[in-house]
């Protein structure tokens, strides 16, 4: 059952409220679901969500592009043999939608993206009737995706339904809190420093959600190229702007944002790496960062602090290992 609660005028944090809602008693599992998810994004939503009830493996981990990403033989293997599997959609695993698109005539498959109100989506510049798929950067947007796991967890698996239910609204929960983290500490930044710039267009929603001018040097998709124009134009901005630093992304090569800097410095404007992100990828298995509130906390908290903020490395919980 999907929660008709995603009204664009609807307050950000009354949305989330809602959504949290409701809350039910946690059941044990006795025999765990196998998931596959693409991201680690969702793989982390889904092994939040499903709790003891779900074994979940990710396809892609730290680093790992998913715009490029191609299916290899053990991931196929374990799609085929896992009682669902969760992606994306919305052309982000865009060398693995004809598979996925198969495998969908065969087994359980869904994207956790599809459903969204197309109102609350960034369009694509260079295509029609497409979207910017880097939804997990609002947390309001982002917690919206977990209705579709729980309605299909419950579907394979109905007498955990309470235990799935209850995990979702703790996930919403920690997506409200992230998002006054967010908010509070972003408004710290200077007003004529709220300029993002990075190596390709992955943050178009955190820039909406949180009132910031975003640059990518390459498009929405990492197999776009930037041209020599682009970086042109680019560094001009960064001069006129006087923009103090940009930011590296931990999926992306780095090559166009050092050339940035280097255009910048021949114009006499001296530019500085503000930190490194995660855009597509979230930080190693096993830390804060490689969960999406740690992604999320790291980012909010690396930007506001290269761009003027005094606020704590430690971010939101003071877990993280240090933002730059």
């Amino acid at each position: 059952m999907m929660v008709d609660l995603f009204k664009v005028d609807t307050p950000r944090r009354a949305v989330l409220a809602a959504i949290a809602a409701f809350a039910a008693m946690p059941v044990l599992a006795a025999t765990p679901l196998k998931v596959v998810a693409t991201t680690g994004m969702i793989a982390d939503m889904v092994r939040q969500i499903g709790g003891e009830a779900v074994v979940v493996r990710g396809l892609m981990g730290a680093g790992i592009d998913p715009h490029s990403y191609r299916q290899t033989r053990s991931d196929i293997v374990a799609m085929t043999r896992a009682d669902v599997t969760f992606w994306h959609g919305l052309y982000l695993e865009a060398q693995m939608e004809e598979f996925l698109a198969d495998l969908d005539r065969k087994r359980s498959v869904y994207a956790v993206a599809d459903n969204l109100d197309p109102a609350q989506l960034i369009t694509h510049a260079d295509y029609d009737d497409s979207f910017d798929p880097h939804v997990w950067m609002d947390p309001v947007i982002w917690a919206q995706c977990t209705s579709i796991v729980v309605d299909e967890l419950t579907n394979l698996y109905p007498e955990m339904r309470t235990l799935f239910e209850e995990n979702a609204s703790t996930f919403v929960q920690e997506a409200v809190a992230l998002d006054a983290y967010s908010r509070d500490t972003l408004m710290k930044v200077p007003p004529k420093s709220r300029i993002l710039l990075t190596a390709h267009d992955a943050f178009g929603y955190f820039g909406k959600a949180y009132n910031f001018d975003v640059l990518g040097i390459q498009g929405i998709s990492t197999e776009s190229e930037a041209g020599l124009n682009r970086i042109s134009e680019l560094v001009d901005i960064l001069v006129d702007r006087k923009v103090p630093a940009v930011f590296v992304e931990t999926s992306v090569s780095d090559r166009n944002v050092r050339a940035l800097i280097e255009g910048a410095a021949a114009q006499g404007h001296d530019v500085s790496i503000g930190g490194t992100l995660f855009s597509d990828a979230m930080g190693v298995d096993g830390t804060y960062e490689g969960t999406w509130l740690g992604m999320i906390d790291h980012n909010v908290t690396t930007i506001a602090r290269a761009l003027g903020a005094d606020v704590t490395a430690r971010g939101r919980l003071g877990k993280l290992a240090g933002a730059a």
